[in-house]
């Protein structure tokens, strides 16, 4: 652990919030504020749900930031903490708030030809079987959600309104993006590097919340299984779609492999789960890091760039 993260004061945990991640982002919090006091950091845990939070930040010299989905992940608490001049991790406003939108990620990605499935943007009024003409079977999301939330498999046009009517619930534009068959893969970014690859196998149709966070039956491979060729050509194509948009300090990557061997990008998480079920420290122990370890990577890593930036 980074003496100077142990010695430098009180350390924010972020976590909890108002979003429909709310239950993750506590789980992940939590496990950090664990893995934090363990190391010997003096932690103060900050719920932005309760009253008078914001006071709290006053009390402290830097912020892990671990609110997922809007408010935490789409820039909104990094322009609060730049105000503030308040260090934190994880990537900038810029960054976040283009890779929390699904449509603008795959927009720029396509205009800077990185391969990414096709996709549609949604309307209350569209030709529903037009659209399932154009794409085939498709996954509708919100654009704006994270953890697969509001997340549904289509391959009829019946389908695709009854998933838009759910997914716009979520209150942002819907996409629908065309399915890709093949097993999927997650890449996680830390600095300049990237760590070991994760092959995900889940025993439904898709990766979606019950099975990223409560299936015991998903599984991951770490190493993934990629021959040294392969592992390297994603860790470039992940590392590359990363920081195209603006992502800095670390990340999570997801990509789908098609049944020829050709690379597609999913999304890009910014702030990544930290709970027991969660893909960036399991990807790290691959790499030898502990979870201290890890924390103490990114904290050094974003002190840093917050400082470049002053």
């Amino acid at each position: 652990m980074n003496q100077n993260l142990i010695d430098g004061g009180t350390v924010a945990v972020l976590l909890g919030g108002t979003s429909a991640e709310r239950a993750i982002s506590l789980e992940s919090g939590n496990n950090v504020v664990h893995a934090l006091e363990k190391a010997g950091a003096h932690v103060l845990p900050i719920d932005p749900a309760l009253p008078g939070w914001m006071t709290q930040l006053n009390e402290v010299s830097f912020v892990f930031n671990l609110l997922h989905g809007p408010g935490g992940e789409d820039g909104t608490i990094q322009g609060l903490l730049d105000l503030m001049q308040l260090p934190y991790s994880g990537s900038g406003v810029l960054g976040s708030a283009l890779s929390m939108d699904k449509i603008r990620t795959k927009v720029l990605w396509q205009g800077a030809g990185f391969p990414t499935p096709d996709f549609r943007v949604l309307e209350a009024r569209c030709d529903w079987d037009a659209v399932i003409a154009e794409l085939g079977t498709a996954f509708v999301k919100p654009s704006l959600e994270g953890s697969s939330l509001g997340m549904a498999k289509v391959s009829t046009g019946k389908e695709l309104e009854a998933a838009y009517q759910q997914a716009v619930t979520y209150g942002a534009e819907v996409l629908a993006e065309q399915f890709i068959e093949g097993p999927e893969y997650t890449i996680s970014i830390l600095g300049d590097n990237t760590l070991p690859s994760i092959r995900i196998e889940v025993p439904g149709d898709f990766y979606d919340f019950e099975a990223k966070y409560r299936s015991d039956e998903t599984q991951f491979f770490c190493p993934s299984g990629l021959d040294d060729s392969d592992e390297a050509a994603l860790s470039q194509l992940a590392s590359s779609a990363f920081h195209a948009v603006g992502c800095t300090i670390w990340g999570r990557v997801d990509v789908i492999r098609d049944q020829v061997g050709a690379w597609h990008l999913l999304e890009v998480n910014t702030v990544p789960g930290m709970t027991s079920h969660s893909l960036v420290p399991l990807s790290a122990k691959a790499a030898g890091l502990s979870l201290a370890d890890l924390l103490s990577r990114i904290y050094t890593d974003s002190v840093g760039v917050r400082h470049a930036q002053s």
